[in-house]
């Protein structure tokens, strides 16, 4: 039971302060000029103000209620580290035991799990979960069991008790980590890129080591070793080997007695880009096609057109000088001979045999070829004619030979079967597989064609030929009619979708390979597809960091594509395999930010520790008493922690009696006034 005077009073507290100056005011004046009666008015006024005030009498019946201590335990990665998992479990049933054995105070623990991603400890978001579901008037403390690694400190909120950190860990901890400081995510292919690397010893590292060994993978290949000094930022130059998403994998080996070798090893996914794509087009007879080809070419401006045609063939006789003709000779030797292997793509457009470009010329594009070059051959009737260049030594090359048979005959532009599966003609035609495209009125009839038919056309003649040479790609497209779909004949037709596809097919890259096996990552999942121009394909294996198995079984998701998703259990590499296609990719961060700082430390945690007179506290050192503190003063110790009682209590029941009843009010009142009346009337 609790007895307390409150105040109700009848008028607001202004205007009763109003009041009260005023009489208090008249008193004065009727004191300095000795009035009789004054003092007897002054007690009838204080009467009446008093009972303005309202005076109440209250008793409350109060129930105590316990107070409340807040125990979170830090269940992330870098937790179960060493023998913290244990500490952390020892540390909390003790604790448990000890606030459960104390009067009037209720526990409340808090798990604090991996976040999702790549998030790190969110020790502060699990505190003001938790404090937002008890009132924070019964908080007497909070005690956190981590090893201080919080990520997410500047979200603290506003604390009612003290924090008290009980790190686990221990004093003679070491860790050795590899650091990327500077990862592009794009680089041109051929070019060097330069990345940061260093290599860093945190806690108590042995004294002695001034260097560590460092393996280099690129796309899941054998390892390289170099050796790298500790405690500084070295350079790297890197060069991609192919376009798209190149995996470079580095890796430091486990050093004995540190703490872990999860922060050893960094993935770096890197896509490559060609800066620029150089062509040559050979053009022979004119026709209304080859400014196509050219427009075609010079309108992107990543392609560097170099355009080989021939004005005047040796035949015609028209009387203009030679010299006349042009200021200098052109460097056909310096192009066909020297530099004909700066060229990514080589394009024939009705090109035939003259006699300018000598027969070993040709045999040196067939030589390109099989070392990886690319040709593109648009066949007009010159293809079908003896003075075809599939006559010299370029026919070892082309993928069809020629009949001498030109169709004149108007013809629509289909994809095949197969074409509707291989990457540069899927898709091309839409729905209706090239239905409203404009028709094209000749074609160059070709047999034994080499590789794969995408495109075919009159009577379902061979139109498009794609085929692989050593180690090299060739195409040949049998009319020279495509430049009617560009001036929109009868609707026209993807023209240039076409060679831009063709083109980057016969630059191998990756998003064009008929028979290819990638994965797209999101987080810890990847979507695992495969293309293949086969109407079945097998299981992918899956090779985990750890270099356990599991085999995944593929869905088919479109004309010649199969998909299926996975969840890696882990952030590293993965290797996945099917029949003879291979692949490589990285799940997680480059780096787990759990992992990035693996000491325990009480530094990122005291900004919020000291406001609220809190401690930090090694686990290894024992687990700590518990003491009441008052609010305010000192609550951690060298081996105690505090508690702040709140004496926060529940109100059961309230009753209130007035002071200054009314009859006894106008009682007191009428008695001071009359007895002042009297004194001033005798006077």
């Amino acid at each position: 039971m609790t007895q307390t005077i409150l105040f109700d009073p009848l008028i607001p507290w202004p205007v009763l302060w109003a009041l009260a100056a005023l009489t208090g005011a008249g008193l004065v004046i009727a004191a300095w000029k000795h009035l009789a009666g004054w003092a007897l008015r002054m007690l009838a006024a204080a009467v009446l103000l008093s009972a303005l005030s309202g005076p109440v009498y209250q008793e409350e019946e109060r129930s105590p209620l316990n107070d409340i201590v807040l125990l979170l335990s830090d269940q992330t990665a870098s937790q179960q580290l060493s023998d913290r998992a244990v500490q952390t479990e020892t540390a909390r049933a003790e604790l448990a035991a000890r606030i459960a054995a104390r009067p009037g105070t209720d526990l409340r623990e808090v798990t604090v799990p991996d976040s999702g991603g790549d998030g790190g400890t969110r020790l502060m978001e699990a505190l003001s979960k938790a404090l937002a579901e008890e009132p924070r008037a019964r908080i007497a403390g909070i005690i956190a069991l981590s090893d201080g690694q919080a990520h997410d400190v500047e979200e603290a909120p506003v604390l009612p008790a003290p924090l008290h950190l009980l790190m686990t860990g221990r004093e003679g901890d070491w860790d050795r980590r590899l650091v990327v400081r500077n990862a592009p995510s794009f680089a041109i292919i051929g070019e060097p890129v330069t990345l940061t690397l260093r290599i860093e010893d945190q806690g108590a590292a042995p004294p002695g080591a001034a260097s560590a060994p460092l393996l280099i993978s690129v796309g899941g290949g054998e390892p390289q070793r170099f050796s790298l000094p500790i405690g500084r930022d070295i350079e790297l130059p890197v060069t991609l080997p192919h376009g798209g998403r190149n995996v470079i994998q580095f890796s430091v080996p486990e050093a004995e007695g540190e703490l872990t070798g999860r922060n050893n090893a960094a993935l770096v996914q890197i896509n490559g880009v060609r800066d620029r794509l150089r062509v040559l087009l050979v053009s022979g007879e004119p026709h209304p096609g080859g400014r196509t080809w050219r427009n075609l070419l010079k309108s992107d401006s990543s392609v560097d057109l170099v355009h080989f045609t021939i004005l005047r063939p040796p035949e015609k006789q028209d009387g203009v000088p030679v010299d006349e003709l042009s200021l200098i000779a052109f460097p056909t030797r310096e192009l066909f001979l020297e530099k004909i292997d700066d060229f990514d793509l080589i394009i024939f457009d009705r090109y035939k045999r003259r006699g300018i470009l000598p027969a070993i010329y040709l045999d040196n594009v067939a030589r390109y070829v099989e070392d990886g070059g690319a040709v593109l051959v648009a066949a007009g009737p010159d293809f079908a004619s003896a003075d075809s260049i599939y006559r010299s030594p370029l026919s070892a090359v082309l993928p069809a030979s020629p009949t001498a048979r030109v169709v004149e005959d108007s013809y629509r532009p289909a994809i095949t079967e197969t074409g509707s599966r291989h990457p540069v003609t899927a898709g091309l035609g839409g729905a209706g597989n090239g239905a409203d495209w404009g028709r094209w009125l000749r074609q160059i009839e070709v047999s034994d064609p080499l590789g794969h038919v995408v495109m075919e056309g009159a009577d379902g003649r061979p139109l498009l030929v794609l085929n692989r040479v050593g180690e090299g790609r060739v195409a040949l497209l049998a009319s020279d009619h495509a430049w009617l779909w560009s001036r929109g004949y009868e609707g026209g037709g993807p023209q240039l979708e076409l060679l831009r596809r063709l083109a980057h097919w016969m630059m191998k890259e990756p998003e064009l390979e008929e028979e290819a096996l990638w994965a797209e990552a999101t987080g810890q999942s990847m979507r695992i597809l495969r293309r293949s121009l086969s109407e079945e394909i097998g299981a992918v294996t899956i090779t985990t960091p750890d270099g356990s198995s599991v085999e995944r079984d593929l869905s088919p998701s479109g004309p010649g594509l199969w998909s299926s998703l996975y969840e890696g259990p882990e952030t590293g590499l993965y290797r996945l395999q099917e029949g003879d296609q291979e692949t490589v990719i990285g799940l997680g961060p480059a780096a787990p930010r759990e992992f990035e700082q693996t000491i325990a430390t009480a530094d990122i945690l005291a900004p919020v520790m000291k406001p609220s007179n809190g401690g930090a506290l090694r686990l290894e050192e024992g687990v700590p008493s518990l003491r009441n503190v008052r609010t305010g003063r000192p609550a951690a110790g060298r081996d105690w922690i505090g508690l702040t009682p709140r004496n926060a209590y529940e109100t059961l029941a309230v009753t209130q009696t007035a002071l200054m009843p009314v009859w006894l009010t106008l009682l007191l009142a009428a008695f001071f006034i009359t007895a002042a009346w009297l004194r001033e009337g005798r006077r």
